[in-house]
């Protein structure tokens, strides 16, 4: 069932992914070669605190962190831990908030200074094919038009799309109705209607669109070992408009390395 929100409670939504997108931001600054992974994730959980907030991630189905911290051929659900960051890596960083009953998610992948162009190309693409999906998602369209801006755009590169993890609605729970596949067909699928919030979340591999799963039970990998990339925001639909809650402007502030006009 698709669980649609009212202006009040999009406001409250609205609230909260200013408080992840702060988060994000305070991680941001600390992203370099040398920090180790579970340092962010306590940097995070810490704001949110802080600032009024709950980690959605942390014991969600019993994950352990209130980060999912995904490494070069991770493509999400990495743990944080004591893997300390280095020069050519890029690092996926993905976060909830629960603010008010209501949750919002948000991820960004980010390259380092040594990371070298044809991934840099990946990530680029994948964060244009998260704004390709975004401007789909109306009222009057219907989820396949979003996965089909997403699949169609990054496929004319090559490049794998996942299958197994998708996007999500949002709200009172971190997820709920519809999905969001990042593939799928023009007119097809659920309507999208006012009201609706959903995640939109490509999640784009530089080979092969298959993955394994390793024996912790959370961390998904690319069967080639090739890098992915992992962007997200939640947004949401009104009569009129789509309004994106999340943000990313917080990152781009106070992350040192302007990558996004390099390799283009």
């Amino acid at each position: 069932m698709i669980n649609l929100k009212t202006a009040e409670e999009l406001q409250i939504m609205k609230e909260g992914a200013q408080i992840l997108g702060k988060a994000h931001g305070e991680i941001a600054r600390k992203v370099k070669p040398g920090v180790k992974t579970k340092d962010l994730d306590k940097l995070a959980e810490e704001y949110i605190r802080d600032n009024g907030g709950i980690p959605s991630f942390k014991h969600y189905n019993g994950f352990p962190s209130s980060l999912c911290i995904s490494v070069n051929d991770v493509v999400v659900h990495g743990f944080p831990g004591n893997y300390e960051v280095k020069e050519t890596d890029i690092i996926s960083i993905d976060c909830g908030v629960l603010y008010k009953g209501f949750h919002s998610d948000s991820a960004y992948t980010y390259p380092l200074e040594g990371v070298g162009p044809e991934t840099l190309l990946l990530l680029n693409r994948t964060y244009e094919s998260l704004y390709r999906g975004i401007a789909q998602a109306k009222a009057g369209n219907r989820i396949g038009d979003v996965s089909y801006a997403i699949q169609s755009y990054v496929e004319s590169f090559g490049y794998g799309v996942v299958r197994e993890l998708v996007g999500h609605g949002v709200g009172r729970k971190l997820h709920e109705d519809p999905e969001v596949p990042n593939y799928g067909k023009r007119g097809k699928g659920v309507k999208i209607i006012a009201g609706m919030v959903f995640a939109i979340e490509p999640m784009i591999n530089r080979g092969t669109k298959n993955v394994v799963q390793d024996n912790d039970g959370w961390t998904v990998r690319t069967a080639d070992h090739m890098p992915s990339a992992h962007f997200e925001h939640t947004v949401a639909v009104t009569e009129s408009e789509t309004v994106i809650l999340t943000t990313h402007e917080y990152i781009e502030e106070n992350y040192p390395y302007k990558w996004r006009s390099k390799s283009q």
